[in-house]
């Protein structure tokens, strides 16, 4: 079940999903993906470094950018508007195959071909868990586009993923993003060289399916896969997959 909630406060999103989670811990809902985006904050995970948080508490407040700590596995992390978030409620353990790190995986999968089908080449970067932008012709610095942090109740997953849609990658100058000095934050409008009028409800519905095809077994016309980029080959179903953990 897909849910857009359209922009949401944080605090009030994060309560969302302990009520979500607790849900379906119960059985009283199925799996869910929470799709949203946030007021201007910055979100400092279990990895968190001092070094991360270029801008202080109070410079923060004084741009209206909200900071808080959370239980997610990652450094730190900027969220605005522009910026589409997903939350995946799902039991890991009833689908049969708690495995935090074949999650991490499908989720990048899942974000490769939704990339893919709006234009931009998806790509991994060994070690490095979160969408890059495949590009030959610039391959320095890697060009981050999506980043993903996720935490586990039992093996209800929550927290989830965050993609730059039309989001301005200067904004993340109040943060290392997830502590990455080496690399620079993109978006797909910047990929795409412009925003079209309807990028962001493309990339709604692109993300939407791209997730139903992974994880609901909804049939998906996939665009072709990039060469040499095994992690984001197209699937039509989940296949299995735990913690907290994100880069």
């Amino acid at each position: 079940m897909v849910e857009w909630l359209g922009r949401v406060p944080y605090a009030e999103a994060t309560a969302l999903q302990e009520r979500a989670v607790e849900e379906r811990r119960s059985g009283a809902t199925p799996d869910r993906l929470l799709l949203l985006e946030h007021p201007p904050v910055v979100t400092l995970g279990r990895s968190f470094r001092r070094e991360s948080l270029v801008a202080s508490p109070a410079e923060l407040a004084g741009r209206g950018i909200e900071l808080f700590e959370v239980a997610r596995g990652g450094d730190a992390t900027y969220h605005a508007p522009g910026q589409l978030v997903g939350y995946l409620i799902a039991d890991l353990a009833a689908r049969g195959e708690p495995d935090v790190h074949a999650y991490l995986r499908r989720l990048e999968v899942a974000l490769g071909r939704a990339l893919l089908r709006l234009g931009v080449r998806p790509r991994a970067l060994g070690g490095r868990t979160g969408v890059f932008v495949d590009d030959p012709a610039r391959p320095a610095p890697a060009r981050k586009i999506a980043s993903i942090g996720v935490g586990l109740r039992g093996w209800v997953t929550c927290h989830g993923f965050a993609l730059n849609v039309t989001l301005d990658p200067a904004e993340f100058a109040v943060i290392v993003p997830c502590g990455l000095r080496d690399v620079a934050m993109t978006s797909v409008a910047r990929e795409l060289g412009a925003a079209p009028p309807d990028l962001p409800e493309r990339a709604l519905r692109e993300v939407t399916a791209s997730f139903l095809a992974e994880f609901a077994r909804v049939d998906y016309s996939a665009a072709p896969c990039p060469d040499g980029s095994s992690r984001f080959v197209a699937r039509n179903a989940w296949a299995g997959s735990s913690g907290s953990t994100s880069r």
